[in-house]
């Protein structure tokens, strides 16, 4: 995806549930795919719903209690939050601890959200663990512990989460707009809560909440996947069925008032700035819901006026996009724009392009495609099993519907003439809240000597975790799991791989491609940033379809695609054919237009002026310095003199050097046949050639980093973004790999089950969440470590990283601890297989690192062998506690 397009999914990305319009879509005949579903209330009044797909042999499991932050207290915004957080402590019969290991042993895909209307608890593991994540559930339904001392630890951690939150410009302004646009009802606050409330909260107001909402009858369970209703639902009547159900209070009223228009102004630590108009709009369960959705995909659209923006210069980026709750959404339009840009002037063109819709409606090609890709939506959602779960889910639960192809019919009847009255009715000045988020830079990062003194903290390993009765043979015998995936796998003449994975849960296809380049690598010195050109080159059509027209014939046969370096097409599988011709077309002989260069460079050289100031830029930068020689090609990067001194021939030459078959892979996974597909393909990129040696486009070996340690400033920031990172001499082909990744299923993985969760957020309160991992390379690699905490929790945090490192040095691994670290890794084979999207990435990468298509079987032989010493050998060997860069974003750490 182009730089610019990413700044706009950023936004969407900031703000939660809101997502740009989906693109995929799929024929109406798709809809006759048969899918087996088995529903009942049990007497209790839970609502069950077991939806079988087959794609591989994992299941989702979805409790949803039909309460969120509409139900809290006055005062106590981050209730139904808080309770979220507390049914993770433990229950009586099953201990915070069991619950954690339990997790971690299926695989560690679970978690936990709380939204206005309704907090879900979802599992996602191999068939086989099905009961185990069922007791769960269970168990935590009839009751849970909410100890005032267990309340006291979590409080800490839920405060750290609160302000990485707050510490988000976009965030913010996000809670302003909700304050304008719902006045008086229970969506002026979201469902995060504050530090304020947090500190005034018990934990007996939580379990009188809880206890209180917390019942069958106000709650669904919805199972998916590669599972036998038959029988499941009697075990789900003998785990459920004596829970008694409860007397519920009435739900919040809402009652909206007229909304006045506002302004907003903040300051944003990012590279750009945004321009947003906010709307209210239907909700989900609104009968105007379907025309708000074609309304907004509409607006959306590739080929409407709000995206054109930025294919026409006046914006880095633009768009239109929907939160949309079950009483009210919001409608977002965006435009993004550079540092120093005159940012009146884009809000009076989204103003402008507001005005035409509403007074002179929308176009009526565009409506019919966002109906249609409205509609295919639904069928896209069968190629996850966990996306499918949530479909049913968000149906059931916030839409009021019998199932997420309820809405169908309602969407196909939307008229152009509704989605106009609607336009008429939103977008009107006097109530449009109106948010410009202007960048400011916050100072270059600063060297320190030290951020405090040492910390001395115990950090031993817990005892060993008993599991109950019930769950001990479950997890007895640990076994290497086989792969469903027996792709087929051919190379055509001019060096081109692809890869083929036959599915047919749904009657669509997923294509994924890379073409293997390195700018760093490959361009010419005073280059930097070409790369980037290019790829917004790529938006504008082909040498026979202008951007318009070829946007047009994407959706006049329900597909979406992408060109570039890395490319895409989801397509109905009738439509195969047409597909590949489009996205070849576009990859093969792109526009590459002189006039659309000058935009597109200009607007890097634009982004990039800003970028080079922000806070993420500059700490990125000053950790690689601090990590690597001076000399390496790690450390070019583009400055706008380098991008506006380019020129067009220079791009054009730079395509014709790097985009080769015989650097490109493109993994094909859905509802066609292998002999289908290389006749497709063959037809459509057998032309294709290169000329030359294949270019060498992997960065070299590196020595050890030396210790350092700098603080980034940024005044947005309430928390520190804190990274560890060192060099290790082990790459992506090192055998020793297995080891250091099992390890960090002992340090990083398993959620609460892992040393560093325990130390640094459950015993402690130090940290919302920490993460590490380890980034291999051809001929280098990296292990890096990350949290987020208040300044004065820096170095605590930080000297627990180190003091569990190095006892992973000192001693082997406890049984327990390996066990349970195999466990989570075997499991990855079949959840890793449970999307499209899961099993295109691993086969694209796999290939791209010129691994085996079986090297996750042959990699799950590998760590079935490995015993605690090994794991400690490993970490003695190639990890250096003490030679961590530190690298701080935020306030600076405090002693």
């Amino acid at each position: 995806m182009h730089k610019s397009l990413r700044l706009a999914v950023a936004i969407a990305l900031a703000f939660g549930s809101v997502t740009f319009p989906t693109l995929a879509a799929v024929q109406p005949q798709a809809q006759q795919q048969h899918q087996e579903i088995t529903r009942t209330t049990l007497k209790n009044g839970l609502q069950v719903v077991i939806v079988q797909d087959k794609l591989a042999p994992v299941v989702t499991t979805q409790v949803n209690y039909l309460v969120g932050s509409n139900e809290v207290p006055d005062g106590f915004p981050g209730t139904a939050h808080a309770v979220e957080h507390m049914m993770f402590r433990g229950s009586p019969g099953l201990n915070k601890d069991q619950i954690s290991a339990l997790a971690a042993n299926m695989g560690g895909h679970f978690n936990a959200e709380t939204r206005e209307d309704l907090t879900r608890y979802f599992f996602t593991v191999p068939k086989q663990d099905l009961d185990v994540a069922l007791r769960i559930h269970a168990i935590r339904m009839k009751s849970v512990d909410m100890s005032p001392a267990e309340w006291s630890d979590e409080r800490g951690a839920i405060e750290q989460e609160v302000s990485r939150d707050m510490s988000s410009p976009i965030f913010k302004a996000m809670t302003d707009i909700r304050q304008s646009l719902f006045a008086g009802t229970p969506y002026v606050h979201s469902p995060l809560g504050t530090r304020l409330s947090f500190d005034k909260t018990t934990a007996a107001a939580l379990k009188q909440f809880r206890d209180t909402w917390y019942v069958p009858n106000n709650a669904v369970l919805v199972i998916a996947g590669d599972v036998d209703p038959q029988q499941v639902l009697p075990e789900v009547q003998q785990l459920f069925g004596d829970i008694p159900a409860g007397a519920l209070p009435p739900k919040a009223a809402f009652h909206f008032q007229p909304v006045t228009a506002k302004q907003i102004s903040l300051d944003t630590d990012t590279p750009y700035g945004y321009e947003i108009r906010a709307f209210r709009m239907p909700g989900l369960t609104s009968s105007e819901y379907a025309t708000a959705l074609v309304l907004s995909q509409a607006l959306g659209s590739q080929r409407a006026a709000l995206y054109g923006m930025g294919m026409d210069g006046s914006a880095l980026a633009g768009g239109f996009d929907t939160e949309f709750l079950p009483h009210a959404g919001i409608g977002y339009a965006i435009g993004i724009f550079p540092k120093g840009a005159d940012a009146i002037k884009l809000g009076h063109r989204i103003d402008s392009i507001l005005h035409i819709a509403a007074t002179k409606g929308i176009d009526p090609a565009l409506v019919k495609a966002a109906k249609q890709n409205a509609i295919a939506s639904l069928e896209f959602a069968k190629n996850s099993v966990d996306g499918l779960a949530n479909a049913w889910s968000d149906a059931l639960v916030e839409q009021g519907l019998t199932s997420p192809d309820a809405i169908r019919d309602a969407i196909a009847a939307v008229t152009p003439a509704a989605v106009n009255a609607l336009a008429a009715r939103t977008f009107k000045t006097e109530s449009m809240i109106s948010t410009t988020l202007t960048p400011q830079s916050s100072g270059k990062p600063v060297a320190s000597k030290g951020f405090g003194g040492a910390e001395n903290f115990s950090s031993a390993p817990d005892k060993p975790v008993v599991l109950p009765d019930w769950a001990q043979q479950a997890f007895a015998k640990l076994s290497v799991p086989s792969s469903d995936l027996h792709p087929d796998d051919f190379t055509l003449p001019n060096g081109l791989r692809v890869i083929v994975q036959p599915e047919t849960v749904s009657d669509t296809v997923l294509v994924t491609g890379e073409v293997k380049t390195n700018e760093d690598m490959q361009a010419k010195a005073g280059q930097e940033g070409i790369s980037d050109i290019l790829d917004g080159l790529f938006r504008f059509g082909t040498q026979d379809l202008n951007r318009l027209q070829y946007q047009q014939a994407l959706d006049n046969i329900s597909a979406e695609a992408v060109a570039g370096s890395s490319f895409s097409l989801s397509v109905p599988a009738a439509n195969f054919t047409q597909g590949m011709q489009l996205l070849a077309d576009n990859e093969l002989h792109p526009a590459l237009p002189q006039q659309a260069f000058k935009i597109v460079q200009q607007q890097q050289a634009s982004s990039t002026a800003g970028e080079l100031q922000s806070p993420d830029y500059l700490n990125r930068q000053h950790l690689l310095q601090a990590l690597y020689p001076k000399t390496d090609p790690s450390l070019r990067h583009p400055t706008p003199n380098s991008l506006m001194q380019l020129t067009y021939q220079d791009v054009t030459q730079y395509y014709q050097q790097t985009f080769r078959p015989d650097m490109t892979t493109l993994v094909v996974v859905g509802n066609v046949n292998p002999a289908q597909v290389k006749q497709v393909v063959s037809q459509y990129f057998g032309s294709w050639h290169s000329t030359g040696a294949k270019p060498n486009v992997d960065y070299p070996a590196v020595p050890n980093n030396q210790a350092a340690q700098f603080n980034t400033p940024d005044k947005s920031a309430v928390q520190d973004s804190v990274a560890l990172v060192q060099t290790v001499p082990v790459t992506e082909n090192d055998p020793a790999r297995f080891a250091l990744n099992l390890g960090n299923e002992v340090l990083g993985g398993g959620f609460y089950a892992s040393r560093y969760v325990k130390d640094l957020r459950e015993k402690n309160g130090l940290v919302y969440t920490v993460a590490s991992g380890f980034s291999l390379d051809k001929h280098r690699g990296t292990y890096r470590v990350y949290y987020g905490c208040d300044p004065d929790k820096v170095m605590k945090a930080k000297a627990l990283v180190v003091k569990n490192l190095q006892q992973m040095q000192q001693a082997p691994v406890t049984e327990p601890e390996l066990k349970q670290a195999k466990g989570i890794m075997l499991r990855q084979i079949p959840l890793g297989e449970s999307s499209f999207d899961g099993i295109a990435e691993q086969l694209l990468q796999l290939s791209i690192e010129g691994k085996p298509l079986d090297a996750m079987s042959k990699a799950a032989a590998a760590y079935f062998r490995l015993t605690a010493e090994d794991v400690r050998k490993a970490y003695a060997q190639f990890l250096r506690p003490d030679d961590f860069v530190i690298a701080v974003k935020g306030p600076a750490p405090q002693a």
